[in-house]
């Protein structure tokens, strides 16, 4: 079972690009980059398929020392023309088996400009450590993510409300279908393997066992790159109790109620971090771009995938009786999805959402999301009904140099003009939670909007 990606369209501007480098796409393990690229490869007249956990595949970068020579023994190897070399595919996975392997990389940009080569891998972070040198500026990135929620349309084969959802405004007469579907989705989460059973079987019992496997194989996989057995116990604690935190900012001293210090869980965090599996979200105190992370205060935690988590939570089966999933785990998982969906919007850039904060006597203040958006930040709240509180938004607005808000809400899409307890005008764009995938063209026609009139 294959699932079309977003990030497809931007595999197929590298590929007839003219200036093409090496690619090299990044993510967590299990978020589909070796089935990606498979389905690209069938676009091409030849290709080569190399594993780097096979010592057969990862022994060509290892005995030879150069990239054409390296080149001739693969396509002598797989009984390949190189008549077609610009019409062939290399694809080396899990390439953060072979420190060699990435040296190499910037070579076929230099020496083997015809070849069309990817390599993709997860813990490239701790790989690139061994890499004496590694090729900036002569290779090209991309980063692929769990399926967002558009993505999840498509791939339960819900083309009409696909097209529903990137109509803008959204129609009223789509809004309850859905809402419907964002909140299977925001139960299920968007890990490949994970739809791909729940399609097959169509009930929610059977998927234990494959966020189980998952989780496992990441606990194994991030305790294997630990410095030391201190290490490797801290990682195992944050993957077993993390979750419990979701709805709060950390601390690392004792972390999860452990005697561990805070240099040991901010280390075992950054291992995490690098392994995209829960990664640190700093606020900020920027009222407009560039933003800036503000390392001194205490950050929030992103999973990988919110269907994780609600798995870990055992919260599915309570989750599925929800009205409004905002009430869920303490008001947590809505926004954690929301930006699960902004993330996955990042395919050629690592960006990070921001939350922002003021922390000052009498009024601290903290608002959901930051979204920048041309020569302005805009504030985004998570709201469990419409008329929740906005004492921090209103700080925000009232200290900001624009009148642009968003508030994201289990109701109908709506813009509402409004007024701050200190009197300053504004306008707050209401958007259903299912429109987190569509955020930056919805801010578009808000804020031109308003411009222009």
């Amino acid at each position: 079972m294959i699932f079309n990606r977003h990030i497809s369209a931007n595999l197929l501007e590298w590929k007839i690009g003219h200036d093409r480098k090496p690619l090299i796409i990044r993510g967590a393990r299990q978020v589909g980059k070796t089935t990606l690229v498979r389905q690209l490869s069938g676009t091409y007249k030849q290709s080569i398929h190399l594993n780097l956990e096979l010592p057969a595949d990862k022994t060509f970068f290892t005995r030879f020392g150069d990239v054409t020579t390296l080149t001739d023994a693969l396509f002598l190897s797989r009984n390949l023309s190189p008549e077609y070399k610009s019409n062939t595919l290399v694809f080396i996975d899990e390439i953060q088996e072979c420190p060699e392997a990435i040296s190499m990389l910037r070579y076929f940009h230099e020496l083997e400009p015809e070849l069309h080569v990817i390599a993709a891998g997860s813990l490239l972070e701790h790989a690139m450590h061994e890499v004496r040198s590694f090729p900036v500026g002569r290779v090209q990135m991309m980063h692929l993510y769990p399926l967002n929620f558009a993505e999840y349309l498509e791939a339960i084969g819900q083309d009409m409300a696909l097209t529903q959802l990137k109509i803008f405004p959204v129609k009223q007469s789509a809004h309850h279908i859905l809402l419907q579907h964002f909140h299977r989705y925001a139960i299920i989460g968007g890990m490949p393997e994970v739809l791909k059973k729940y399609i097959e079987t169509g009930q929610l019992a059977f998927l234990g066992p494959v966020y189980e496997s998952i989780w496992e194989t990441y606990k194994e996989d991030v305790v294997n790159y630990a410095k030391n057995d201190t290490e490797a116990r801290v990682i195992r604690h944050i993957m077993s109790t993390a979750h419990l935190y979701l709805d709060s900012r950390i601390k690392f001293q004792h972390f999860g109620n452990s005697n561990y210090r805070s240099r040991e869980v901010s280390e075992a965090f950054r291992n995490l971090d690098d392994a995209k599996i829960i990664q640190l979200v700093y606020p900020s105190t920027d009222l407009k771009p560039p933003i800036k992370s503000d390392l001194h205060k205490s950050p929030r935690m992103q999973f990988l995938d919110t269907g994780l988590i609600n798995y870990e939570l055992n919260i599915q089966a309570d989750m599925l009786a929800m009205e409004d999933l905002n009430d869920a785990f303490r008001g947590a998982i809505i926004p954690h999805l929301i930006a699960q969906e902004i993330i996955s919007l990042n395919s050629t850039k690592t960006t990070k959402p921001h939350f922002w904060v003021r922390e000052k006597n009498q009024s601290s203040a903290e608002v959901d999301f930051l979204i920048p958006h041309g020569k302005y930040l805009v504030p985004l709240e998570v709201k469990s009904g419409k008329t929740g509180k906005m004492k921090s938004l209103h700080q925000f607005i009232e200290a900001s140099n624009h009148p642009f808000a968003v508030r994201m809400y289990a109701g109908e899409f709506s813009i509402e003009h409004h007024q701050t307890p200190a009197g300053k005008a504004y306008l707050l764009m209401n958007l259903p939670y299912y429109l987190g995938t569509q955020i930056n063209m919805y801010l578009e026609h808000f804020i031109r909007g308003a411009v222009t009139h």
